[in-house]
């Protein structure tokens, strides 16, 4: 049987695109705060006082990684818990002063970041491009949880 070509693989090719972001990440953006842990303080900034099932919801995240990701959110100092006046059960969270300190830092290197990993296209082959893997995003997350729509609509 012959070797097959990978290049024509999305899944090969969707973890190189992973390693070259996460080697850029941790070079020009933080070793600390991880790309979800940013997305999260994100998700926040744009929504202050989401809970914890919300915040996974709107970063793409499982339930067992949001939990794990939050505490350890919550014990940099980066956000607080606070019980919910309205459903005693559920706890909203907010950013702390140093966790909106730390989003505006890595709000600027994620944006020279991103502009070093989409430099190799054109600004028109940059927006297909988001377009095109925001839509196999999409569709992956459907055939996760089928009927339910996790992602924020385009």
């Amino acid at each position: 049987m012959a070797a097959v070509d990978l290049t024509t693989h999305p899944g090969h090719l969707a973890r190189r695109l992973q390693q070259a972001h996460y080697l850029l990440w941790n070079t020009m953006v933080s070793e600390e705060i991880t790309s979800p842990q940013f997305a999260v303080l994100n998700a926040l900034v744009a929504e202050p006082g989401l809970d914890q099932r919300t915040v996974g919801e709107r970063v793409g995240l499982d339930r067992s990684t949001i939990a794990e990701l939050i505490s350890r959110l919550g014990r940099r100092g980066l956000l607080d818990k606070v019980r919910d006046p309205q459903d005693g059960r559920r706890f909203l969270l907010r950013l702390t002063e140093e966790g909106e300190r730390t989003h505006r830092k890595l709000t600027v290197r994620t944006a020279r970041m991103n502009q070093v990993f989409l430099a190799p296209l054109s600004a028109e082959e940059q927006t297909r491009f988001l377009d095109l893997i925001r839509r196999v995003a999409d569709a992956a997350e459907e055939l996760r949880n089928p009927g339910e729509r996790t992602a924020a609509p385009a």
